[in-house]
């Protein structure tokens, strides 16, 4: 039988926009007062990043470097710097199943508006082309438009678990848009939609310690040239991936959760070696082909 919670215990719990989607972000702690000031601090972790790393938002260090990074190395904050290596180390250990430089992509199909305000992109290069120099400093080598969108809100969440943390909380867990990590002794049940019936939701496990991210095409598709697409963009290829199969990854740190979705969903069969270079696992949740 549970132990019945004091006052000094009990879930604080808030949610905002930020990010593209809604952040709840709850906590337990000595005090209502503590609690809630820690719970500001998280916020404030996300929406830095959420200014950072904006594709739409023209100030944003992203935005710079999209527009300056093929004429001058720029100078970015050191979060976005650390989210470029991420990605880089990603792609690498993935031979490009993860790649930042699908902008041009998602632009075309209708995921990214375009940008009036920043150069053509070439057409070629790929992730290889994005140089991280000293000085938290980014150069593109080929003219290039990038994306942290399938990385930084996984980022964003592990930041403000920091802040909860730093804060003295006993328990914590945040979640954007499906992308969660959660810490101390509250356990965290992971609902997923069956891919083909949106509408229904499956326990999937309890989460008590870490991150998880889930990734489906269902609720972000839309129609162009007369098919369904995704955003979830093969970038080998550059076609959206299909919308038949729904992926959790499960890792100690949510950026890296995050954007392993991704790699999984580009090529199940290749991610298995990836995801054992990040001691991550994967769960997929797909039709049965016997049912139709």
């Amino acid at each position: 039988m549970n132990a019945p919670l004091d006052l000094g215990q009990l879930e604080h719990i808030r949610a905002r926009p930020l990010l593209g989607t809604i952040v709840e972000i709850a906590a337990t702690g000595d005090t209502s007062e503590q609690v809630h000031a820690a719970i500001e601090r998280a916020f404030d972790a996300v929406a830095e990043v959420h200014a950072l790393m904006s594709y739409h938002d023209a100030d944003s260090d992203l935005s710079r470097i999209n527009r300056l990074g093929f004429a001058q190395a720029v100078r970015v904050h050191a979060h976005t710097w650390r989210v470029l290596n991420i990605a880089h180390e990603i792609a690498a250990a993935s031979d490009g199943l993860f790649d930042i430089s699908i902008a041009p992509t998602l632009t075309r199909l209708g995921f990214l508006p375009p940008r009036s305000d920043l150069p053509r992109a070439s057409g070629q290069g790929d992730w290889r082309h994005v140089e991280l120099l000293s000085g938290n400093r980014v150069r593109l080598a080929r003219r290039l438009r990038i994306d942290l969108s399938g990385i930084a809100k996984g980022y964003a969440v592990d930041l403000a678990i920091r802040a909860l943390q730093t804060a003295g909380m006993r328990t914590g867990r945040v979640n954007a848009g499906g992308d969660l990590r959660v810490f101390g002794v509250t356990a965290q049940t992971i609902h997923v939609r069956v891919p083909h019936l949106p509408t229904h939701v499956l326990p999937l496990l309890v989460l008590t310690q870490g991150a998880a991210a889930t990734s489906a095409g269902y609720f972000s598709q839309r129609r162009h040239a007369g098919r369904m697409v995704t955003p979830l963009i093969h970038p080998i290829t550059r076609t959206a991936c299909g919308t038949e199969r729904s992926i959790t990854i499960l890792a100690e740190a949510c950026v890296y959760a995050d954007a392993l979705t991704k790699v999984v969903h580009a090529n199940p069969a290749q991610a298995t070696q990836v995801l054992s270079r990040f001691n991550a696992r994967a769960l997929m949740v797909e039709p049965d082909s016997a049912s139709g």
